[in-house]
């Protein structure tokens, strides 16, 4: 039998850390002995315990250890992690640790370093006193990448004590939730992050504008509580759509009526900003005056348009190489100081955002969907908050409480 100790410490009780632990272990044909156990009885006391974990050989050992290291429970044997040098371009050695969106640290020598920009699904590259997450396709000829089990460290986020809306409720997802004391919460977040500095993302998706809600997104940006916008093309093109014609798919956003040829207006907009251009032209010359896409123009919030196959057009401004598109994504969350992501009314925008968020950015998804929300979840985006309901009742009631509108 192969056998190896770790530990777990924090409020791994009630943040039901330990017991996905045991059960990992046992689900994978391991077995353990708790050799330390002390429970904290206060809110600010930490609890701690130490295991013993055996399995039949130590590839098995290596698999149960990386499983439960997701949930904080770390190797006690103070080993360096070992690291690897890339071979290929866009090639990580065959045995590479693959991240989690959680707070991570690697031992080196006798330090543990912070994995710089974590996300999930990436490797780890050593270079010097630095640790940081690498994408696949950026890993380089002769780059060190940490391999296997040893020497790492996760810190997995626990349940907050005081704040239950990004605690109890996290990953829950029900149309029968108390929507208006979550949104409530959440506008209690925006506004302490607008007066620390902080940042706030806003995913988008072309509901905000067909329900009528780009009205309130337009009036948080011009308040000032979006930071960055993440969008495709449809998002784009029916906002200034309904900046040039009043409509959204055709359809009057004032009497909800569709209009003779308005299934012509979106590719109209699109064929002006086209000549304008880009949309930053459009505006400054005056052929958009209103709208989502004038606000963030003239507030000069970072917006990313990545692009799809099924895009009309598509706007210039749109990223038509999604490989591209992902990575201005990726520069604009590391340059600036996230707090907070409202994904609103898109599930593949939400999705690819969520891959690229670490854990400590609270997040929230609205959609009509509780399967969207799920998604998200299944994909490692653990502390998404879900909200099932329409999104201009979301965003309106958002509006209201920031008292924007």
């Amino acid at each position: 039998m192969e056998r190896a100790l770790v530990a777990l410490e924090g409020h791994i009780i009630d943040s039901l850390a330990l017991p996905k632990v045991w059960d990992t272990i046992m689900d994978m044909g391991g077995n353990f002995d708790v050799e330390e156990f002390r429970v904290g009885k206060h809110k600010d006391e930490k609890s701690y315990v130490r295991l013993s974990v055996e399995a039949s050989d130590e590839t098995l050992l290596g698999e149960i250890l990386t499983a439960i290291q997701q949930y904080g429970a770390a190797p006690l044997d103070h080993v360096g992690a070992q690291l690897q040098a890339v071979t290929q371009d866009g090639v990580f050695p065959g045995e590479f640790y693959s991240t989690s969106n959680q707070p991570t640290s690697v031992r080196v020598g006798e330090r543990w370093l912070e994995v710089e920009n974590i996300e999930m699904d990436c490797g780890i590259a050593v270079d010097g006193e630095r640790a940081f997450c690498l994408p696949v396709d950026e890993a380089r000829v002769g780059q060190m990448v940490v391999t296997g089990y040893l020497g790492i460290r996760v810190q997995p986020l626990e349940r907050s004590r005081d704040r239950e809306i990004f605690g109890f409720m996290q990953s829950q997802v029900s149309a029968e939730k108390p929507k208006k004391l979550v949104i409530r919460e959440i506008a209690a977040d925006m506004r302490q992050i607008r007066a620390d500095g902080g940042s706030i993302l806003f995913v988008g998706g072309p509901a905000v504008i067909h329900t009528g809600a780009g009205r309130y997104l337009s009036a948080l940006i011009r308040a000032g509580y979006v930071q960055v916008l993440f969008a495709g093309n449809a998002l784009a093109a029916h906002d200034i759509e309904s900046s040039l014609f009043g409509t959204s798919l055709g359809i009057s956003l004032d009497s909800g009526l569709g209009l003779e040829h308005g299934h012509e207006h979106h590719i109209r907009a699109i064929n002006e900003i086209r000549r304008a251009g880009s949309i930053a032209a459009a505006v400054e010359s005056g052929v958009v005056k209103s709208g989502v896409m004038f606000e963030a123009t003239k507030a000069g919030i970072e917006i990313v348009l990545a692009g799809s196959i099924r895009d009309d057009g598509p706007l210039p401004d749109v990223i038509t190489d999604v490989i591209v598109a992902q990575k201005r994504m990726r520069q604009a969350i590391r340059q600036r100081d996230i707090r907070l992501a409202l994904m609103v009314g898109t599930m593949l925008h939400s999705i690819a955002t969520g891959n690229l968020l670490p854990a400590t950015v609270r997040t929230v998804c609205v959609d009509m969907e509780p399967s969207v929300v799920t998604k998200l979840s299944d994909r490692g985006s653990f502390q998404t908050v879900g909200i099932v309901t329409d999104v201009e009742s979301f965003l309106r009631e958002l509006a209201l409480d920031l008292d924007v509108t």
